[in-house]
């Protein structure tokens, strides 16, 4: 019965697209999402007025979304099928719109695209939940929230204690302008020159995913003219993602303190990092 089946075999007629759950190609997934959101599409939208037929598929059809989106039907066919067709950015906004998605799910389109969305991010807002200002009261060990800025804006007893000149009443709560304008963080941070460049490096990366973000800039041209050290090293363009490790810092009786720092990323507040600094030994 076997050697019948295996001989009567016959190779399964090729679809174009792999939609096995663990297939990791980036062309085939992005194929099954354009087609998944294709067909949630409802069909009154399209056919209002017109004459409905029979319909073997649910959603839309490749030519009322390629209409739609004002692209090609071959393009449509190609990229479902998970083929190396390019897709330049302006297409992709355009597939987004006629497919509506939503943020997370247009962010999901670029990132299997391999493309970065022309459509700059909105402005980040200005006020936070008072749940998440309340995550650093929760912590007994040193723990700070910035925002997009790099500003703290809350903050627990035991960080105000350890960044002494910084998160004082009435003091710049930026971490920037602290690091790089304050002669207490030079005299607190025990490798302040290691640290100041590594610390240009991770901004810099949040400031390229908001080039546009006129905050970020004034920041940034107001660094620049207040420190050459900061100008320095924004010109030299080094790019590090935000990381944690062991952070040293200079206590009153001449000893370094020694603490394990972790950043945690907010998914509903996704420009805020909550700042932790566990002490070791």
């Amino acid at each position: 019965m076997v050697r019948r089946f295996l001989n009567g075999y016959k190779k399964p007629f090729y679809t174009g697209i792999n939609t096995t759950m663990t297939d990791a190609n980036p062309r085939a997934l992005l194929g099954t999402f354009i087609r998944a959101h294709r067909e949630r599409l409802p069909v009154a939208d399209r056919l209002a007025g017109k004459l409905l037929g029979r319909r073997r598929t649910p959603g839309w059809r490749r030519e009322e979304l390629a209409e739609a989106a004002g692209v090609g039907l071959t393009w449509i066919t190609w990229l479902e099928q998970g083929r190396d067709v390019s897709a330049s950015p302006a297409a992709l906004a355009r597939l987004a719109q006629a497919l509506r998605l939503n943020a997370a799910e247009r962010a999901s389109l670029f990132d299997l695209a391999g493309r970065r969305d022309p459509v700059a991010p909105g402005e980040p807002p200005s006020d936070m939940p008072e749940q998440v200002l309340a995550l650093p009261l929760m912590l007994t060990v040193p723990a700070y929230l910035l925002d997009h800025l790099w500003t703290a804006r809350a903050w627990n007893p035991a960080a105000e204690k350890l960044f002494a000149g910084w998160l004082d009443p009435g003091s710049e709560k930026n971490l920037l302008r602290y690091v790089f304008l304050s002669d207490a963080a030079k005299r607190l941070i025990a490798d302040w020159p290691e640290r100041a460049q590594r610390l240009v490096a991770e901004f810099r990366a949040d400031f390229s995913r908001r080039p546009r973000d006129a905050a970020m800039q004034a920041l940034v041209d107001d660094l620049s003219a207040q420190s050459p050290l900061f100008t320095s090293l924004w010109r030299e363009q080094t790019v590090l993602h935000r990381e944690g490790g062991e952070r040293g810092f200079c206590n009153a009786r001449g000893g370094i303190a020694l603490y394990q720092q972790s950043t945690l990323l907010l998914a509903s507040q996704l420009e805020c990092k909550l700042v932790c600094l566990a002490p070791m030994g």
